[in-house]
C-alpha cells in the first residue's frame, strides 16, 4: 500500500526541525526574501521532502526554511505549487497539510496579485477579507482526510482577530494597508479585460492564481488564517500597460521592507 504523502513528508521533516512549528508561512512570487530574517534556520529543499515536486515558476525558490521569526517557531515555504503547473489541488496544498500534521496552529499566506480595484495601485499591501474561488477546483474533493472537516465553514475564512492584529501593526509601523476580496483564477494566462470587469462586478478587488486552495485546506484542518496580497500591477484593461511576470517580481522586491515589517510585527503579537 502506498503511504500517505502528507504523513510521509511530516515524518521525514519532524527530526530535522528544532521545535514543532507554531505558524506556517506560504511566501508567494518574489516575497520569499523574508526567510533571511529567520533565526537558527534549517533549510530543506523541496526535492529532499517525500512527495514534494519541483517548483517551476520564477520567483519561487522551492525550499522549506524552519526556525524562529519574531519569537515564533515557523515553517516558511519559500515558493508554492500551482494547479496551472499541472498539479492536482491535493498536491498544491500538501505543504499546508504537512505543517498542520507537524502541529502548526495558524497560516499566514501571502501572494502577488493584480489589482482589479482601480484604486489599488502597484505596491499596495492588501489584507484579504474574503475570496472568490473561480478556479473550478477544490482541494477537499475526494476521500475525506481524518484530520479535516468534510464541510468546513468559510464564512470567516480569514480570521477577524488576526486581521485586527495586522491593522494594528500597520498603523504602528506607518504601513498603508487596504482590505479587499481576492479572486482566484486558474491561470496561467493573465485575465482578459472582460474577465476583470466580471471579477469587479462579483466584488473582487485583486486577482491571482493561488492562495485559495491553501486557505480551504487550512480551514478544514482547523488552522486560523491571515492572508496578505501584494498588488504588483493593475489588472488587464484598467491601464494600457501590458502585463509581464518580471513586473510582478520587481514590485515584490520594492515592497520587501514593508512586507517584512508587517509580517514580523504580526507574528510578534500572536
Amino acid at each position: 500500500m502506498t503511504r500517505d504523502p502528507v504523513l510521509a513528508a511530516a515524518d521525514h521533516l519532524e527530526p530535522l526541525l528544532p521545535e514543532p512549528p507554531d505558524i506556517v508561512l506560504v511566501l508567494g512570487s518574489g516575497l520569499g526574501g523574508l526567510v533571511d530574517a529567520i533565526d537558527d534556520a534549517v533549510t530543506v529543499p523541496y526535492a529532499e521532502i517525500p512527495g514534494f515536486p519541483s517548483v517551476t515558476v520564477t520567483g519561487h525558490h522551492g525550499r522549506l526554511v524552519a526556525g524562529r521569526l519574531a519569537g515564533r517557531q515557523v515553517l516558511a515555504f519559500q515558493g508554492r505549487y500551482h494547479v496551472y503547473e499541472g498539479h492536482a489541488p491535493a498536491v498544491v496544498v500538501r505543504p499546508v497539510r504537512v505543517a498542520a500534521a507537524l502541529g502548526a496552529r495558524a497560516l499566514v499566506v501571502t501572494c502577488a496579485a493584480g489589482g482589479a480595484n482601480p484604486s489599488f495601485g502597484p505596491g499596495t499591501l492588501m489584507l484579504i477579507t474574503d475570496h472568490l474561488n473561480l478556479t473550478g477546483r477544490n482541494p477537499l474533493v475526494g476521500p475525506q482526510r481524518p484530520e479535516e472537516q468534510r464541510f468546513p465553514d468559510l464564512s470567516r475564512a480569514y480570521d477577524p482577530g488576526l486581521r485586527a492584529v495586522a491593522r494594528s501593526v500597520a498603523d504602528r509601523e506607518g504601513i498603508e494597508l487596504v482590505e479587499g476580496v481576492y479572486a482566484a483564477v486558474l491561470g496561467p494566462s493573465y485575465e482578459t479585460p472582460a474577465e476583470i470587469r466580471m471579477i469587479q462586478r462579483l466584488g473582487g478587488d485583486a486577482v491571482g492564481m493561488s492562495t485559495v486552495p491553501e486557505v480551504i485546506a487550512a480551514r478544514a484542518a482547523g488552522l486560523d488564517v491571515l492572508g496578505i496580497a501584494l498588488i504588483t500591477n493593475a489588472a488587464a484593461g484598467i491601464t494600457e500597460h501590458r502585463l509581464d511576470h518580471q513586473e510582478v517580481l520587481d514590485a515584490a522586491r520594492a515592497a520587501a521592507d514593508r512586507f517584512g515589517r508587517l509580517v514580523t510585527g504580526v507574528l510578534a503579537q500572536l
